[in-house]
């Protein structure tokens, strides 16, 4: 499987609209830091047709450390949840 990475979207987005790489480099980070920053303050980001990032609150538990069978506190902990939009499911079925 291949893989897009910014820099490729950077460059793609330049060819496409004829800004330099450098603009759409800003334009790109600006919109990247404007999600972590909601995401940091608890805030849910909707991209319509895309998807929503949320955060998902973890409590704390109990495992098992596979290595010693030693009972193990887990920390509680947040992890960012992603949940794509119908549009962009459908989109990716189709193909």
């Amino acid at each position: 499987m291949e893989k897009l990475t910014k820099k490729d979207i950077v460059n793609n987005i330049a060819e496409e609209t004829g800004f330099t790489k450098k603009e759409i480099t800003e334009i790109v980070n600006s919109a990247l830091n404007q999600i972590n920053d909601a995401l940091v303050d608890g805030q849910e980001v909707d991209l319509a047709g895309f998807g929503k990032f949320s955060i998902a609150e973890r409590a704390a538990r109990q495992g098992i450390n596979p290595l010693t069978k030693e009972k193990i506190t887990i920390s509680a902990s947040k992890n960012v949840k992603f949940k794509v939009a119908k549009a962009l499911k459908e989109a990716v079925n189709r193909k």
